[in-house]
């Protein structure tokens, strides 16, 4: 297979995907659900925060950016915090009470009733991830699954956006989408700007 080929292969499956995911009407009524219990979240005083592993580690400190800084708006900060960022913490919690605590930990630290934490996993069997659910379960904190299509163990959360396809890059890459179409909808709830 020539280069040019797999591009158009792997765009046509990008867009195969999307059009999948736009044509599942409870995942895209998940969706704007979420964006509402953020956009009450950050009304009521409280924050998102954000976790994964890997390039989901990367997706988390990306959607934590736009909250903080801007989508499409010229507006104030929006509390938000990627737990993938601080190697200080992440090392002394890796090293004190092992892997799977390190966003379990944070959240602990970090969190209070009435955040929503956003855990980010394409297989959605990270440990550390079902392991921050469980504490923000004892808490009070939202809790947000962005995964693929498979069953898994993140699936106990309370909204589950689940991505169909099992390829990790199509799952990325819609997860991307995801939270930025939640970004500009809190951008829009809550500056009341047209922003989509």
């Amino acid at each position: 297979m020539k280069g040019i080929d797999i591009v158009k292969l792997q765009v046509s499956e990008s867009v195969r995907v999307k059009e999948s995911l736009l044509s599942d009407e409870r995942t895209m009524n998940i969706i704007a659900e979420v964006a509402d219990v953020c956009t009450k979240a950050y009304q009521n005083g409280n924050k998102t925060m954000f976790a994964g592993n890997g390039g989901s580690a990367a997706d988390a400190q990306h959607l934590a950016g736009e909250m903080v800084s801007k989508f499409y708006l010229d507006r104030p900060g929006l509390p938000s915090i990627a737990l993938t960022t601080d190697t200080s913490i992440l090392t002394a919690v890796g090293n004190d009470y092992g892997f799977e605590r390190l966003f379990a930990r944070q959240i602990q630290a970090q969190g209070k009733a009435g955040d929503v934490f956003i855990g980010i996993s394409t297989s959605g069997n990270s440990m550390n991830v079902v392991e921050a659910f469980a504490e923000c379960r004892k808490m009070g904190i939202t809790t947000v699954a962005l995964t693929g299509a498979k069953q898994c163990k993140m699936d106990n959360a309370d909204y589950v956006i689940k991505v169909p396809s099992v390829d990790t890059p199509r799952i990325q890459e819609c997860q991307t989408l995801i939270g930025h179409i939640i970004c500009c909808i809190v951008e829009k709830n809550i500056f009341a700007e047209k922003c989509c």
